[in-house]
């Protein structure tokens, strides 16, 4: 009440942007240690790949998560081989390991620079005979970008480069007319549950870019939050997004639509970001990582 007995309505405080991702973060099935390998690829992996535990800490208790998470996180990820602890007098450093350095190499071009295929007008229908180990064959067609037609069929826009080591295998080529190719592209894709995804992403992610793109401030350490969950979310989608060519998905495609939102909202936040690693971020020597280079080439291509 007021001095006249009035009923005053106190106005909420605005949310922050970060705090409507956290929300969506949160209703997601997200872990703590995926989190953490978002941050050492994204963040930590250009400035030397090192980095001390209370950097990861501070950053983690910046999202609501305890120190004490993050050192079960940490220590399973050590466990698990994707990660190596030093220790130099009281403080854990953990840099990552020879095995996260090449998932993550192979991984880089797929989040940050992969241009969806010229379409040539046909598929390449791959018959493999007489393969000896299916489940590996399997993983090396999918991780190809070819999708399975039926028993020992894969299928892939004419032109895809085919895994190095192949069992004997025949190549047929498949033409039609633009629906047919349509139809049989997302009878071999999961296409509809990619585009659920990305529509999802651009959901939790456009009221991030409404503020970034109309001059709203976020502290430094914001910036690296919204960066690191950007990046986080982004690359759950687009590593298992075989990314075909346009002709052959649904018209407005809203994976091209997340590209370019993800591009934008990254580009306005890197700045705020790289200046919170370059105050916080401490190397097993006890001197600030290095800077990063060439990051602003990210999702440019």
């Amino acid at each position: 009440m007021d001095r006249a007995g009035r009923r005053v309505t106190m106005a909420r405080p605005r949310r922050t942007p970060l705090e409507h991702l956290l929300d969506h973060v949160r209703a997601e099935p997200s872990r703590t240690w995926s989190i953490i390998i978002s941050l050492y690829g994204d963040a930590i992996v250009p400035r030397g790949g090192s980095v001390w535990m209370g950097t990861v800490q501070q950053f983690c208790a910046h999202l609501g998560i305890s120190d004490g998470v993050v050192r079960t996180a940490m220590s399973r990820l050590a466990a698990d081989g994707w990660l190596t602890r030093r220790r130099v007098g009281r403080h854990s450093f953990y840099a990552l390991s020879a095995r996260g350095h090449t998932t993550f190499r192979d991984a880089s071009t797929h989040i940050y620079t992969q241009q969806p295929p010229r379409w040539h007008g046909a598929y390449d229908l791959v018959i493999v005979q007489g393969a000896s180990d299916r489940d590996t064959l399997r993983a090396a067609m999918a991780a190809s970008g070819f999708g399975a037609l039926g028993p020992d069929m894969w299928l892939a826009p004419a032109g895809q480069a085919r895994p190095a080591a192949m069992p004997d295998h025949l190549v047929l080529a498949l033409s039609g007319d633009d629906a047919s190719q349509r139809a049989l592209a997302a009878r071999v894709w999961p296409i509809a549950g990619m585009a659920a995804a990305y529509e999802r992403f651009l959901t939790a992610f456009r009221p991030v870019h409404a503020a970034v793109t109309t001059g709203r401030a976020l502290s430094d350490l914001d910036a690296l939050a919204v960066r690191v969950l950007l990046v986080h979310e982004y690359r759950r989608i687009v590593l298992r997004d075989p990314i075909l060519p346009a002709e052959i998905l649904p018209t407005a495609w809203p994976g091209a639509a997340a590209r370019r939102l993800c591009a934008e909202i990254y580009t306005r936040v890197l700045p705020g970001a790289e200046r919170w690693l370059d105050a916080h971020a401490l190397s097993d020597a006890g001197t600030r990582l290095p800077r990063a280079r060439d990051l602003h080439a990210r999702f440019t291509g």
